[in-house]
This record gives structure tokens, C-alpha cells and sequence, in this order.
């Protein structure tokens, strides 16, 4: 009966396989034949891509080179596939390189290839497929939406069934923040990855981003990111609108009080610290308007601000001059001050304590004067009184006193008459 040229074909083929298996059963380990050489390589690929297999020979002598899957099925012999997986192809094939692609790669794939070649004895190289399995998106919570400045929060990042497991990195900002990882095992070697991050919050990471970075051999800039939502207490500030200098005698007084907080404050007081609000002072809103300047009003006037979080407050020293006075006020200034709505709010009395040692300065000094002059003046009395009853002690009377006190001018005035 004759046979056509397909069925010799596949006939050889069929020797072809018999005699490798006859040959694999004889070969157990891989023996370096001298001059030539067998080289594969290790392939890492993404579930569902492409991996590339090769086979490779130096030096060939016309030996038969095939490819096994990890059952040791053959794939290929020669340019024959008499394997039925059609995601097997022939890239290429040489006396010197047998190429064969593998699409839509799955963890099945996974495993250790073979390369055989036909010498005496048989050569055999290995290639490792592993199969990347990429996590799905990162998965971000936070303990709660909205946090107030000094609390502390949480915020987990889930990357969930990955091969091999992924590495979660943490940033706020520019800034690297490091978390406490757990690893769960799932099936076919899949892992889940959970990091969980604390940090305590300042009014300063309002609105900053705190992003979850995904470390992935089979993924790239895979990153998840949520905004921090930061309430804090008011920051209170004192604007003087009227006047631009002093404030004089007789002179129009004009505050107003800017705070702004998260959330916006609810509620603005003025005050004045340690004594009564002058009876005219006029309030609208955060504005304070007192006409008609005078002493009376001088003190420290408070504006506090208040929301859901604090409270705080700054201060206005007011000092009115006279109206003739020209010297730069020393002492009308803002005092910024911050409070929790959980203080005392005892007010501060700084300022005054400085006045009363000022002053107290000032009379010590004065009564040192008065001491140093007192005894001065004093000293040069007595001396006086001295050189005025200068030789009374030695006179007999009254007359002689008054002589010998006029400076024994009898004596120094002698008056010699000559005669010739």
C-alpha cells in the first residue's frame, strides 16, 4: 500500500519521538557535551501576556533540539508541535535556536521547561516560567473623614491577591511615612497585603495628600491617594482702622477682629481684661467702635473666637496720649494668644505687672536721690557753722569772741608809725 507524503511524515515524526523518549529514559541529569553548548533562559510574565522560550545551541553538530512542557510532554520537535495547545508558536527555528512564544499565560503555565538536545549522551537546559499575577486596585480607608488637629487617625491600604505578595509604601506629601504590614495567604500562592498607617494631625495637613504606593514586579506607579480633611481651632487677629498713629484725647477708637478657623467660627466676643467695657463702646459684629477717647479707657481689650474644636483670642493694649503728644505709642500693640475651650481662659496680667515694676524702678530711684542729696547738703552746713565761731572757744568773753571771730584783723591790719 502506498503512503503518502503527509503520512511519512508524521511516521518520522513518530520514530523521532520514540527515539527521544528512549534517549530521555537514558539520560537522568544534564551532562555538558565539549564543544557544544545548550543555554536557556529564565522567563518572568504577566498573567495573560506573552512569555518567550528558547532554546539555544553553540556549535551545533545537526543534533535534534525539542522543548517540554513541565510534564515533560513535548511541545516541540524540531518545527513539529505535536502538542494540541495552539497558544504554543513557532517563532523561529535553526540548527542553532528553536524559539517558541506562549500567549495568554496563565498560573497553570507555570513551571520548569525543558530543553533537550540529541547528542551522546543528551544535553537538557532548564527554563523557569513564572507567572505575575498583579494586584487589584488598592483599596484606601481612613478610621474617620474629618479629624481635629492633635487627634490621631488611621488609614489602611489593601492590595489584594497579587503573585508574589506586593510591598505597600506610605507618603504624606514629600514626605515618607511608614506603615504596619500584614501578609495573608490565599490559594495558588496569592497573597493579600494590608498596611496600616497612624498619624497625628496638625492644621497644617489640611488638604494634603496622603498617598498608598503599590511595589510590584507586574505593575508600575499603582497608587491610591486621599486628602487629609483637618478641623482646627481659630487663629485671632487684631486690625486697627482708626486712627493710623496715636490714639489721643478726644479721638475715635476703630477695631476689627479677623478669625478664620475649620469650621468658620461661630462666635466672636470683645472684652475688656480685668476691668468694665466703657458704657458707649459700640460692637457690630466683629467691629469695636469707641469715640470720644480719654485715660479712663486705657487697658487691654480682648477679641475672642470661638467654633466646634477651641477657642482663641488676641489682644489690644490701648494707651491714650495727650493731645499734644508726639513720642511713637510704646505700648498700643496686639497680643496673639491661643486657648483650648478645655482651659481656665484665666486671662493674662503681664502688662501690668511690667507697669507696677517700672514704677517701682522709678521711686527707688528718686529716694536715692533724695538720701545722697540730703546728706550733702548737710555736710556742707556744719562746716559752716564752724569757721563762723572759729576761736570763741579760746575767748574769755563775749567781746573777745566777736574779735577773735572777725579774723584777728587788729593783728593783720597793725598800723607802724617812723619817725625821723
Amino acid at each position: 500500500m502506498a503512503i503518502s507524503g503527509l503520512g511519512s511524515h508524521y511516521i518520522s515524526l513518530f520514530l523521532y519521538v520514540v527515539f527521544a523518549t528512549f534517549l530521555h529514559k537514558g539520560a537522568a541529569q544534564t551532562i555538558s557535551v565539549q564543544g557544544q553548548n545548550l543555554v536557556t533562559n529564565n522567563v518572568s510574565v504577566v498573567e495573560g501576556e506573552t512569555a518567550i522560550i528558547s532554546c539555544r545551541v553553540k556549535n551545533n553538530d545537526d543534533s535534534v533540539i525539542q522543548l517540554l512542557n513541565p510534564n515533560r510532554q513535548t511541545i516541540y520537535f524540531r518545527d513539529v508541535r505535536p502538542l494540541k495547545d495552539s497558544r504554543f508558536q513557532l517563532v523561529n527555528f535553526s540548527d542553532n535556536e528553536l524559539l517558541v512564544s506562549l500567549s495568554n499565560v496563565s498560573l497553570s503555565d507555570e513551571g520548569r521547561y525543558v530543553c533537550q538536545l540529541y547528542t551522546d549522551p543528551p544535553q537538557e537546559a532548564y527554563a523557569d516560567i513564572t507567572v505575575l499575577v498583579p494586584p487589584g486596585n488598592p483599596i484606601l480607608e481612613s478610621r474617620e473623614e474629618i479629624v481635629s488637629e492633635g487627634n490621631e487617625t488611621e488609614i489602611t491600604c489593601t492590595a489584594m491577591g497579587s503573585k508574589p505578595a506586593s510591598t505597600i509604601k506610605w507618603m504624606k506629601g514629600d514626605q515618607p511615612l511608614q506603615g504596619e504590614a500584614t501578609v495573608e495567604e490565599l490559594y495558588d500562592r496569592m497573597f493579600t497585603v494590608t498596611s496600616r498607617l497612624r498619624l497625628t494631625v496638625s492644621k497644617e495637613d489640611d488638604g494634603v495628600a496622603v498617598i498608598c504606593i503599590i511595589d510590584h514586579p507586574a505593575v508600575k506607579d499603582f497608587q491610591a491617594q486621599k486628602y487629609l480633611e483637618v478641623q482646627y481651632k481659630p487663629e485671632v487677629q487684631i486690625v486697627v482702622e482708626f486712627p493710623e498713629g496715636l490714639t489721643r484725647e478726644g479721638e475715635n477708637l476703630e477695631l476689627t477682629c479677623r478669625a478664620k478657623g475649620k469650621p468658620q467660627p461661630h462666635q466672636i466676643n470683645w472684652l475688656k481684661v480685668d476691668d468694665d467695657f466703657p458704657s458707649h463702646a459700640v460692637i457690630t459684629g466683629s467691629d469695636l467702635f469707641i469715640e470720644n477717647l480719654n485715660k479712663s479707657f486705657n487697658g487691654t481689650y480682648r477679641c475672642v473666637a470661638s467654633n466646634l474644636v477651641g477657642e482663641a483670642y488676641d489682644d489690644y493694649i490701648l494707651y491714650v496720649y495727650d493731645v499734644l503728644t508726639t513720642t511713637p505709642p510704646p505700648t498700643n500693640t496686639t497680643i496673639s494668644a491661643f486657648q483650648d475651650s478645655r482651659a481656665d481662659g484665666a486671662p493674662q496680667k503681664i502688662d501690668h505687672a511690667v507697669i507696677g515694676g517700672i514704677v517701682a524702678v522709678v521711686v527707688f530711684a528718686m529716694l536715692c536721690l533724695l538720701i545722697v542729696l540730703g546728706r550733702y547738703f548737710a555736710r556742707h552746713k556744719g562746716t559752716y557753722f564752724t569757721h563762723e565761731a572759729k576761736g570763741a572757744d579760746d575767748a574769755a568773753d563775749a567781746d573777745t569772741a566777736i574779735i577773735n571771730a572777725e579774723g584777728g584783723h587788729n593783728n593783720s591790719d597793725d598800723k607802724k608809725e617812723y619817725y625821723i
